[in-house]
């Protein structure tokens, strides 16, 4: 299918082709679009399209074992508390703790050279 009933283009044709219309050459997202990827690489194929490299992070968890989202209720997050969520993200992916960073900036520039993806565990859950 490459157009819904409603004349707009289907997501996987149109997400194939604005990635590689912007250069696209790595997606970071959620274990839950696994099978997307699947679809978007055979449109990639398909089309003689470049394939970026993907990579799936573990769903975060809440006490319900539902993932965190707007979808099932979840609280949004206190952009007043931008370096504690942060560190609290940080440390749910598994990542070793960073030295005491005092702002966002500090905190990602640290994490950038410290990220290890080997240490993501298969679940998250949330301590909210």
């Amino acid at each position: 299918m490459l157009r819904r009933r409603d004349g707009l283009y289907a997501y996987q044709l149109a997400v194939v082709v604005d990635d590689a219309a912007q250069g696209i050459s790595e997606v970071v997202r959620g274990a839950d679009l696994l099978d997307n990827t699947v679809r978007q690489i055979h449109l990639q194929y398909a089309l003689g399209l470049a394939q970026p490299r993907y990579f799936h992070l573990p769903l975060m968890l809440g006490n319900n074992g539902l993932k965190l989202s707007k979808q099932n209720h979840a609280p949004a997050l206190d952009i007043r508390l931008a370096r504690q969520n942060l560190a609290q993200a940080w440390a749910s992916l598994g990542q070793k703790p960073l030295s005491n960073q005092t702002d966002c900036h500090g905190f990602l520039k640290q994490a950038i050279l410290q990220w290890n993806p080997s240490l993501i565990p298969k679940t998250c859950e949330s301590k909210a």
